[in-house]
């Protein structure tokens, strides 16, 4: 497949001019409230511009609300936010021109056909039918949409219907691309070109703002990683640093049948996903772990598999957000 450009090739563009310097999203002590439940708590957050950025979080920590409030969906209750420079309420017709939203849920006209979704979509940023064509074919293109570019949504497989997602949110040539859960229920052969296909766009100059629950997906992807937990971010620092300051060594022990209570000395430092049948203990020297098997074995512990390593982004990800 050919290379995306981020620019239409006539070289216009719907965003406006983003002044150079400034970070592609600073917010300040943002807030909203729904009633008496606290979505999102006093969040400060800067990302720079050219940054793969990782916004994690379990479900209901806030995420979602954020990308609303950044793209104006919901009204935060306290506090600022600005998008490249731009304020997203007082200045809010720039600011969301020069973002691009891919959400986790299909929104399609489903009467339109797929090349109708995104000139419609480019409507919205002033940019009319006749200046969109080639970009929208450029796009179908990239995508491997070219040849359904006449079907209605509803034709495509859930994997198109992906693909479809990210070019309607690049039709107006944005320089940031918001992406919730993009490679949610797709295949992993799709993902890894969907990955291949993220990694050109920032590497051509598009800030890409993430949020997945794979979170293999963000630790391989992401430079930088905030992980939010009700509401407040419990890290914000490069995705490394994040595994060297939090990676220390853990023991992860397969277990066949229920998992019994943890002997003590060890129920403080260990978590049980007792429905994918593991026990992980973090902070694991290479010494002790004949000591911690041989007390689970003890405890009547049905050992099946032993995995002893460094940190991944998961463990981490566990240590920070259960409660």
């Amino acid at each position: 497949m050919s290379s995306l450009s981020v620019a239409p090739r006539d070289g216009k563009s719907a965003s406006p001019a983003a002044p150079e310097g400034v970070d592609a999203i600073r917010i300040e002590r943002l807030s909203k409230r729904y009633g008496d439940v606290v979505a999102v708590d006093d969040l400060t957050l800067r990302v720079a511009a050219g940054d793969f950025f990782g916004f994690l979080g379990p479900n209901g920590a806030g995420k979602t609300t954020t990308i609303n409030a950044i793209v104006g969906l919901v009204r935060s209750t306290t506090g600022s936010i600005e998008i490249f420079g731009h304020d997203a309420t007082s200045d809010w017709r720039s600011a969301r021109r020069l973002i691009g939203l891919a959400p986790q849920e299909y929104n399609f006209d489903r009467y339109l056909s797929i090349r109708d979704v995104l000139i419609y979509q480019a409507g919205y940023y002033g940019l009319p039918p006749r200046d969109v064509g080639a970009r929208a074919d450029e796009l179908l293109e990239r995508f491997g949409l070219a040849s359904k570019s006449r079907d209605t949504f509803i034709k495509l497989s859930g994997g198109m219907k992906r693909r479809l997602t990210l070019a309607r949110a690049l039709i107006h040539s944005p320089r940031m691309l918001i992406l919730d859960e993009p490679t949610a229920g797709v295949d992993v052969e799709l993902r890894l070109e969907l990955w291949s296909l993220l990694r050109e766009l920032n590497a051509s100059g598009t800030t890409i703002f993430l949020t997945t629950h794979y979170l293999e997906e963000a630790e391989t992807l992401c430079r930088n990683i905030g992980i939010i937990e009700s509401g407040r971010l419990v890290a914000l620092e490069p995705t490394s640093r994040l595994l060297q300051r939090h990676g220390a060594a853990s023991l992860v022990v397969r277990v066949d049948g229920p998992i019994p209570a943890l002997p003590a000395g060890l129920a403080e430092r260990a978590f049980a996903e007792r429905d994918l049948g593991l026990i992980r203990i973090e902070g694991v020297d290479s010494t002790e772990v004949a000591e911690i098997v041989a007390a689970l074995v003890r405890a009547g512990t049905q050992i099946t598999a032993i995995d002893f390593g460094r940190a991944s982004l998961q463990d981490v990800f566990l240590e920070l957000t259960r409660k």
